[in-house]
This record gives C-alpha cells, sequence and structure tokens, in this order.
C-alpha cells in the first residue's frame, strides 16, 4: 500500500476518533447532571420554568404560575387549580428548595423529612393520658405558633379520648410573640373644659 494512503488512513482514523469525542461532550445533560451544580447551581425559577416549558411540554403551560413561597415549610411544593380553565399555580417551598441542590427543583420524589423537622420549632405537650401512647406521646410539633385547638381536625377525637391540655414546651431561642396592632381605634377623649 501507498505510505500516504496509510498516513492519511492513520489521520482519518484520529480524526474520526477525537470528533466522537467531541460529539459526545457536546451532547445536552441530562436535568439531573452533577455538572449544572458548577455551571448553574442557583437557576432562576421562572427562566428554568419557561425553559421545560419549551422543551417538554410544547408550550402548553403558559397559563401556569410558578413561584417561591417563604412560609411553606412542610412540603417542597403544591399543584392547585382554579376551576374548570381556570389557572394553575404551582409554589415551591423556598425554605426547603433554596440550599439544596439543583436537581431537587427538577424531581418529583423527595425526602425532606429532617429539614421538615427542623422548621417545627414550637412544640405543645398534653397533659393527658395521651402522653403514654404512640405514635405521637402527646406532642405536637409546628412551625408557626399556633397551639392545638378546635380548628384542628382531630380536636373533638382527643378531646373525646383524652381531654387533656396542651402546654407549650419548646419554642425558637430569642422567639417573640408579635404584637399585634388595636385594630378597633378609640375615639379620642374629650376631656372637660377649664
Amino acid at each position: 500500500m501507498d505510505e500516504d494512503l496509510v498516513l492519511a488512513l492513520q489521520l482519518q482514523e484520529e480524526w474520526d476518533l477525537e470528533a466522537a469525542r467531541f460529539d459526545r461532550a457536546q451532547e445536552p445533560l441530562s436535568l439531573v447532571d452533577a455538572s449544572w451544580e458548577l455551571v448553574d447551581p442557583t437557576p432562576d425559577l421562572q427562566a428554568l420554568f419557561v425553559q421545560f416549558n419549551d422543551r417538554f411540554f410544547w408550550g402548553q403551560l403558559e397559563a401556569v404560575e410558578v413561584k417561591w413561597s417563604v412560609r411553606m415549610t412542610l412540603c417542597a411544593g403544591i399543584c392547585s387549580y382554579e376551576g374548570r380553565g381556570g389557572m394553575c399555580s404551582i409554589r415551591l417551598s423556598e425554605p426547603l428548595l433554596k440550599l439544596r441542590p439543583r436537581k431537587d427543583l427538577v424531581e418529583v420524589y423527595h425526602t425532606f423529612h429532617d429539614e421538615v423537622d427542623e422548621y417545627r420549632r414550637h412544640w405543645w405537650r398534653c397533659n393527658g393520658p395521651c402522653q403514654n401512647k404512640k405514635p405521637y406521646y402527646g406532642y405536637v410539633k409546628r412551625a408557626t405558633n399556633r397551639a392545638p385547638s378546635a380548628h384542628d381536625y382531630w380536636w373533638a377525637e382527643h378531646q373525646r379520648t383524652c381531654g387533656g391540655t396542651y402546654i407549650k414546651i419548646k419554642e425558637p431561642e430569642n422567639y417573640k410573640k408579635r404584637e399585634r396592632k388595636d385594630k378597633t381605634r378609640r375615639a379620642p377623649s374629650i376631656s372637660s373644659r377649664e
């Protein structure tokens, strides 16, 4: 064989190998690829949603609203609908997701049990017989300072079977109750004139 042809075939083979490596490097990354953490660790939620709408849903989600929720601490997100043909709203938990890896924004299944428990900083314990019963042993833990009351779906059952009183046993350090503004304004008093 001609030496020039052999050299040309060798160079072509090297070129093909290099081109194949380059093509693999240019393939789009998976949505949960670890390299996204370096490229864009804290993506803009709105921009990400618009990109996914175009890429995976063919623009069908334009009527969907996506927002961060600063108060949501018991789940990673909620999707709610408002009637037929109405708006769809997706709320994502900022406290739970803001410091998590990017993949937690795009995956459906999450295990945030430890993080959720961390936000439950207000604790009450019942002084009745339910404090010795599984699974809660009389404890109620909440993210907000809302004592157990008749507003809870289980309250009537608790009153009927236990009858105990809930006493607050724990709250965040340096926690101050917010002062409620008096909603009724008092009319200025008219003092007697001298």
